[in-house]
């Protein structure tokens, strides 16, 4: 069968790049990651002969996968990176089963952080008639787009494509539909249409495949009175919060009495009691401290009846993150330091890895750190998986890197840091979230077993055609593009 997308094989099935989520500006690969990338697309050359495959052929299998990381590997130990590796046989470049082993799991994989920006929702109808939101998205020049109208290509960005990417070209069982912070008028996704994408999906009798939360910002007028109607009208199983965000610029901390306390008491009465909080990547600053986790220990001893998802654990992208340190307090070191001075490992508090994991593949030092001092100090129950996709266009390389890397055995015993095993991983890629979000593992396997999205995935893959693409903002230009189109702030 001929491929659509990428016939020659140009793409890599593990991305990386420069892309953003559109919460901070894009970050250019370093030399150690070009030269990780320019070795996989050399290798997969030569894998592609010794096997007797197409490029594209050879990419879209396990051993295209393999392959490249290998070759991250490679590139990494070139450059002295030597602290996590994606631990594979080095058969596995060309040998299906050896990269069957590590990279084709059975793992009930939970995603806490999704979006879709609704491409033809009411939120245009505050952009000018002239202007050409979201074109710079690569998915923007598909077949669907070539209609007379002026916004033709936005129907290449709708529902169906993310259905593809999330539950077609993934193995992801159950994505929670996230939002962005935005006033109330210029959200790019309205929970209506965050609604309207889940009937896409309970329309193949997944029941229980796409999960929403309901956007809260406490420090905007009308959001608190609105949580009552976000849970009865639309079933929310979550609030979603930005701390460092306010429509004049300015945030709020959890702990103040006119913002953060009437937001929680909320959630207490409603019994939704799980607020994702995004920590981390700050918004400038204005309001840096916001982004800081200081005010999520106290927050989370005052009410311990409500779990605290911390979206990107508090990651700052571009800061290199090591062994814990206690006088830092940035990045992930301000949530293990609030956890660690609050008693709370183990307990109600909870590291997203959405965005965090994404950019930190292209640093094996920096990732073997911040998983082992999560897992050491915030606890191995208290890891959720997150990709923020679709941003980062289908989660797959993400998972399958997740399940191929290991903190190497020097760190381990130098630092304390405890192995990621399979068990573990399984954890966090979708265990460890059935907790907060009061889920029955015994429901989903019900519903999930062999429903029609079971169903259409299998016969799909038989005939797979993965695009490898990225959506997200990948240069300045297009960060502060997008930023335009969704209130002038990151999205």
């Amino acid at each position: 069968m001929t491929s659509i997308h990428d016939p020659d094989g140009t793409r890599l099935p593990i991305k990386l790049d420069s892309t953003s989520n559109g919460e901070y500006e894009p970050i250019p690969l370093d030399f150690g990651a070009d030269l990780a990338n320019r070795m996989a697309h050399e290798a997969a050359g030569e894998n592609a002969r010794r096997t007797g495959r197409t490029r594209r052929d050879f990419l879209v299998s396990s051993c295209g996968a393999a392959s490249t990381l290998l070759a991250f590997n490679a590139a990494n130990a070139a450059v002295g990176r030597t602290g996590g590796l994606f631990a594979l046989a080095d058969e596995a470049a060309v040998d299906e089963a050896a990269a069957d082993a590590v990279l084709k799991g059975d793992e009930f994989i939970l995603d806490v952080q999704g979006h879709f920006v609704n491409p033809t929702g009411a939120w245009l109808d505050h952009v000018p008639d002239d202007a050409r939101p979201l074109s710079g998205m690569p998915a923007a020049g598909c077949a669907l787009g070539e209609g007379p109208e002026a916004r033709s290509y936005l129907k290449c960005l709708g529902p169906d494509a993310f259905v593809k990417d999330v539950f077609m070209d993934s193995d992801t069982d159950v994505m929670v539909l996230s939002f962005v912070p935005s006033t109330r008028q210029g959200e790019p996704l309205t929970i209506e249409e965050a609604a309207a994408a889940r009937e896409i999906v309970d329309g193949l009798k997944g029941t229980h495949r796409l999960l929403l939360h309901g956007r809260v910002n406490p420090n905007q007028q009308g959001d608190v009175n609105d949580m009552q109607r976000l849970r009865d009208d639309f079933g929310i199983q979550a609030w979603k919060t930005y701390t460092q965000w306010g429509p004049d610029g300015q945030g709020f901390f959890l702990t103040d009495e006119d913002t953060g306390i009437p937001f929680m008491d909320e959630a207490r009465r409603l019994d939704v009691p799980v607020i994702a909080i995004h920590k981390g990547i700050p918004f400038g600053q204005r309001s840096y401290e916001h982004s800081l986790c200081t005010d999520v220990g106290p927050a989370a001893r005052k009410y311990p009846d409500l779990s605290f998802l911390i979206y990107h654990s508090g990651f700052v992208p571009g800061q290199p993150e090591g062994p814990y340190d206690p006088e830092r307090d940035e990045g992930i070191d301000s949530l293990v330091k609030t956890v660690v001075e609050n008693d709370l490992g183990g307990g109600n508090v909870y590291a997203e890895l959405g965005s965090t994991w994404r950019f930190l593949m292209r640093d094996p030092d920096s990732a073997a750190h911040a998983l082992g001092k999560m897992l050491k100090y915030i606890g191995e129950d208290n890891i959720l998986w997150g990709t923020d996709s679709i941003w980062y266009g289908s989660p797959q390389d993400q998972i399958q890197a997740f399940r191929a890397f290991q903190i190497s055995d020097e760190l381990q015993q130098k630092h304390g840091y405890p192995a990621l095993t399979p068990r573990v991983k399984r954890k966090i890629l979708g265990l460890n979230a059935l907790k907060p979000y009061r889920l029955e593992a015994d429901v989903l396997e019900h519903h999930l077993g062999e429903d029609a999205v079971e169903t259409a995935r299998a016969e799909y893959r038989h005939i797979a055609d993965p695009h490898y693409r990225t959506f997200g903002p990948k240069t300045r230009r297009e960060f502060i593009n997008l930023m335009k189109w969704t209130g002038g702030e990151a999205a």
